[in-house]
């Protein structure tokens, strides 16, 4: 059996909104991930077709603490490191650096905590593999402007990308814009904020 190279990168991959949690922690804001419930509607709100404002309180949202990552991410990056992991794939959660994504400067709580997971990261040989957006547009932008669907939304993931290009230059050497853009088609509230009002 040949051996795969020595370049080559064998790792795992994770999505913020699926295993970050910590959703309002350190001026995080919300994000339409955390508006999404557990239940029978969950698609529903996902095709854009159900209004999240008509939940029911005591409704579940399994973003919000999903697997906690934010609170254990050394015991993870340790348990990644001892399986010989060479790269992770993740998100970071733009909420957590621009909290309604409209803010001119970014929140640096949030930013901090990115730079200490890419540095644990390095510090274990792992390659960050960061993916900008990943399911979870500000709801602020959501709500204000309809997503995608308006400018003012590009014009703000502009400034969040140009802010953690350049704060993570050198440190991270492989960006995803997009996971799976092709879902916008599928699910659009999920891929790009969009709703369908009656």
């Amino acid at each position: 059996m040949r051996r795969l190279p020595e370049q080559f990168l064998w790792g795992a991959a994770s999505a913020a909104s699926q295993y970050e949690g910590g959703y309002l922690d350190d001026g995080r804001g919300l994000s339409t991930a955390d508006v999404l419930p557990l239940g029978r509607v969950r698609m529903d709100l996902c095709r854009g077709r159900f209004d999240y404002h008509t939940l029911p309180e005591g409704t579940v949202y399994p973003s919000r603490e999903a697997t906690d990552f934010y609170h254990h991410w050394k015991e993870d990056i340790a348990l990644m490191a001892e399986q010989g992991l060479k790269c992770y794939r993740f998100s970071f959660s733009w909420t957590r650096i621009f909290p309604t994504g409209e803010e001119k400067l970014p929140n640096e709580s949030g930013l901090a905590f990115y730079e200490q997971v890419v540095d644990e990261l390095l510090r274990h040989h792992i390659e960050p593999v960061v993916t900008l957006c990943h399911f979870d547009l500000p709801l602020t932008l959501e709500q204000k402007y309809g997503g995608w669907a308006d400018r003012r939304t590009i014009d703000a993931f502009l400034r969040y990308c140009e802010t953690v290009l350049t704060r993570f230059k050198g440190k991270v050497r492989y960006w995803i814009t997009f996971n799976e853009i092709n879902m916008i088609l599928h699910m659009p509230f999920v891929g790009a904020g969009l709703r369908f009002r009656e």
